[in-house]
This record gives C-alpha cells, sequence and structure tokens, in this order.
C-alpha cells in the first residue's frame, strides 16, 4: 500500500544556544510543499538564502556534519534532521537566524517535541522510497569505520561503537523500526572525551558548552588546572568524576547512550540521501565523516537507479495539452517550439512530448545523410518543457517570456533520429521563487535515456 508524504500543519519556534558560537539562536519549523525535502533558510542573511539538506553540500564533518552553499553555511545540522526523519516528516524548512541551530540539551528531543506541537498532517503527493535490493558498502580503510546497507522490510538501524577506551568500551544500539526513534533513541545525548573537551576550550570552540548538553567522559587523569578551566567554561564552584567516569552533573539515560547517539547521528547523516530507506543499516564505528561519505555514495546510486528507471506513459490517452494550449503558454513558435504535447503536468513536475520527423528543418544541415537531433535543440526543448511548468504559476503567461540563466551537468547518452519519440519530464530541485524555476530535467526516447541536465530559467514580464 502506498503512503503519502508528510509535513507539519503549522509553523513553530525554537530557541536555545549554539554550541559553538554560544550564540542565543531563534529556529522556526515551517511546513513545506509536497516533494520539497528538508531545507535550511538562513534568515540573518541577505536574500535568506536557502541550503537544501543535501550530501553533496557536506564541507567538513569535524565537530558535526557542516553544509555550505555559495558560501553559505549550516553546522550541526544532524540532530534536527534525525529528528525530522524519526517522525516520519518528508518536508520541511527550518528557518534560522545563526549557522548552527540551537544545542539544546545535545539530543533530538526537543526538536521532537517541538514538530510534534506542529502537528504533523499528510499531504497528497505519495512517498518515493528507495528500497534496497542488494547490499551497498563503503568502508574508510584508515579508521576501520564501516556501513553495510542491506534489504530488510523497513528501514532498520545497528550502530556497534568501540571508542578504544577503559571508560567506554564497546556499545551497541539498534533501532528496528523508526516508529520508536523517539522514546528509544531521540534523547540519547551527544558526547565527548576530556582530552577533546581540553582541546575545545583551548581553541575555544565551544563558546555554548555546559554540563547540561553534552556527556564528557573522563578518559585521563583530571589534573588541577584542567579541573579549575572546566570549573570556569561550565561555571561550576565544584567538578567530580562520577564512578561510571563521566563528568558530574549528568545522569546517563542508558547505559549505551553512547551507541544510541551515534545511531541517531546516522540518521540524521542518512539523510542528506534526499530519500526514504527501506533497508537495514548496520555501522561499524560510525562518525560523521564516513556517514556523508556513504550518504554521498547512496544518493548517487539512488539517482542513477531512478535516471535508469524509463516513466511509462500512454501516449494512446488525450494529452493533457495539445499543441494549441502550449502556445497559449510558450512564447515559442515554429520552427522553435520543439514540444508537441504536455502530458502531466503538478506544481512539482511537468511531462512533455515531441514526435522527431524527418521534416525538421535542423536535418537539413545536421548531418546530410546522416540526420541526428542536435544535443543543445534536446536541451531547449527540456527547457521549453520547464517553461510551461513555471509560466503555469501566472495568471497571464502569455504577458511573459522564459531566459535561460544556466545549465549543469549536461550528458548525452543516445542519438535522437528521425521517427523517435521523444518524452521529456522535469522536476524542480527547488520551489519556484521570484520566477526563477531551478529543475532536474531527462528525456526518453526508445525505453533509454538520451539526455539529463540541471537547468534553471526565469520568466520575465513582456514591458
Amino acid at each position: 500500500m502506498s503512503k503519502k508524504q508528510k509535513t507539519i500543519q503549522k509553523e513553530v519556534r525554537l530557541s536555545g544556544v549554539g554550541l559553538h558560537t554560544g550564540n542565543e539562536v531563534n529556529m522556526v519549523f515551517k511546513p513545506a510543499p509536497e516533494n520539497h525535502g528538508f531545507a535550511f533558510k538562513r534568515v540573518d542573511l541577505e536574500g535568506e538564502p536557502i541550503i537544501e539538506a543535501k550530501a553533496d553540500y557536506v564541507t567538513n564533518t569535524q565537530r558535526g556534519t557542516n553544509l555550505e552553499k555559495n558560501g553559505v553555511q549550516i553546522q550541526t545540522s544532524e540532530h534536527v534532521l534525525a529528528a525530522a526523519v524519526g517522525l516520519d516528516i518528508d518536508n520541511l524548512l527550518i528557518e534560522i537566524n545563526a549557522s548552527e541551530p540551537p544545542i539544546m540539551d545535545g539530543s533530538s528531543k526537543f526538536f521532537i517535541e517541538a514538530l510534534e506541537k506542529a502537528e504533523i498532517i499528510e499531504q497528497e503527493a505519495e512517498i518515493e522510497e528507495y528500497v534496497v535490493n542488494e547490499i551497498i558498502s563503503y568502508k574508510d580503510e584508515v579508521t576501520g569505520s564501516e556501513i553495510i546497507l542491506m534489504p530488510a522490510d523497513e528501514y532498520q538501524v545497528t550502530t556497534m561503537v568501540d571508542f578504544g577506551t577503559k571508560i567506554l568500551g564497546t556499545q551497541n544500539a539498534t533501532l528496528n523500526t523508526i516508529t520508536d526513534f523517539k522514546e528509544e533513541i531521540s534523547a540519547a545525548r551527544t558526547f565527548s572525551f576530556l582530552h577533546e573537551i581540553e582541546m575545545l576550550l583551548e581553541n575555544d570552540l565551544i563558546k555554548g558548552g555546559d554540563l547540561n548538553n553534552a556527556i564528557v567522559y573522563v578518559d585521563k587523569g583530571l589534573s588541577e588546572s584542567t579541573m579549575e578551566k572546566l570549573k570556569k567554561a561550565f561555571k561550576k564552584d565544584n567538578i567530580t568524576v562520577k564512578p561510571n567516569g563521566v563528568l558530574d552533573n549528568l545522569t546517563l539515560h542508558w547505559a549505551n547512550e553512547a551507541a544510541r547517539h551515534k545511531l541517531l547521528d546516522v540518521i540524521g547523516d542518512l539523510a542528506l540521501t534526499g530519500t526514504r530507506i527501506k533497508g537495514k543499516v548496520i555501522a561499524n564505528k560510525p562518525g560523521h565523516s564516513v556517514n556523508t561519505t556513504f550518504a554521498k555514495k547512496l544518493a548517487k546510486i539512488i539517482k542513477k537507479e531512478k535516471r535508469n528507471n524509463i516513466p511509462s506513459y500512454d501516449l494512446n490517452q488525450p494529452p493533457l495539452m495539445d499543441i494549441h494550449k502550449i502556445m497559449d503558454i510558450l512564447p515559442h513558435r515554429p520552427p522553435f517550439l520543439l514540444i508537441d504535447r504536455i502530458i502531466e503536468l503538478s506544481d512539482q513536475h511537468v511531462v512533455g512530448m515531441k514526435n522527431v520527423t524527418m521534416n525538421e528543418n535542423f536535418f537539413v544541415g545536421h548531418f546530410p545523410g546522416a540526420p541526428v537531433m542536435p544535443g543543445v535543440l534536446q536541451v531547449e526543448a527540456m527547457a521549453q518543457c520547464g517553461g510551461v511548468l513555471v509560466l503555469n504559476t501566472v495568471p497571464d503567461p502569455e504577458n511573459y517570456l522564459t531566459y535561460f540563466m544556466k545549465m549543469d551537468n549536461v550528458k548525452f547518452k543516445q542519438k535522437v533520429l528521425p521517427g523517435d519519440t521523444l518524452i521529456f519530464k522535469a522536476e524542480l530541485i527547488a520551489p519556484i521563487r521570484r520566477g526563477i524555476c531551478h529543475m532536474q530535467s531527462y528525456a526518453y526516447a526508445n525505453g533509454k535515456l538520451v539526455c539529463e541536465a540541471e537547468l534553471m530559467a526565469q520568466i520575465s514580464k513582456v514591458k
């Protein structure tokens, strides 16, 4: 049975301190449309730029999973994303007035509570779930960290951690169903070892840290000078070490809280694939570096499989738009009108069609005796489909023109010849804003992918 995508009913606000900056951070969870996915909006910066939660934007993983797009950063994204995945949410806009979400208590607990207050609702679109059919793995030969993804009936995660210290030893944690995330995993807090805390304090890198948002495991002797630094940093008159090796003022929620938090991190980092996963993850010695490297690998596999999954349409059915309706929307005219029909159209995607005949004027010179449709015209035809998508959002499309802004990752896979029927599919990468449409486009013919490109265009009103 198909499942529907989910978002939240209303916006909800959350405030707290940023771990690394120590500054007060305000964050707002907002509903997002179907197929939007997760994205952060930096409302403190000019233009309020958006950074989508994608593995391609991971820049470094030293003290969390940090994203960067066009010079704009989001730090430690994993706890927020884990909460969204743990509540079965698909589409969410996260507005934030700083580069990092508030650390709260170092877990996902408070994000879970806020999102539940916003009321999770179903949307009309169905979930696109990546079903794992064969084992996918990645291993860091230097650290020995490894992640394996294998077939399973639902999304499951197991983490096995070994920190090489007597204080922690080896710990395991397992999540058998995502519905257990709230109770079993969300409250697991971030942790650090004493030697790491000393380094961070010396470099002024945890201005927002205190004994309530991170578990500190004491893996070395606590000297008098270190004791004084910790008292000052954590604003405490006295600091001691508990019998279980944890700095005082915190009680562990579970004996294996460290392994549970690592599991939380895995879920948050793998959210960067942008797709729900139906399979079992086994992570041995996970960390943000291996997690996000695996997420990048998995995202490429998903994209490739999606690209090779050729869509099927009944071309005998009446089209949503014939050539006359297309000309009511698009300003293009023969011989430069390169789509004949629109088969599907929604707020997020469009599917169009072109019959390629020997009568096309470009075949006269491309090439005499060996007619091949020029690749640039295939891209233009995909862009015209995208033009229908964006012009469909204005009430008077006849008063607008569409202009190319850029094209990226253009690839031509097969020749297009006279007699071929081209099917074009364009899907929004980001919501349309200020008339700018950023989309992923594909062209198919004879059951094969012939062309693909990432396109950006803008509509402009005719003066």
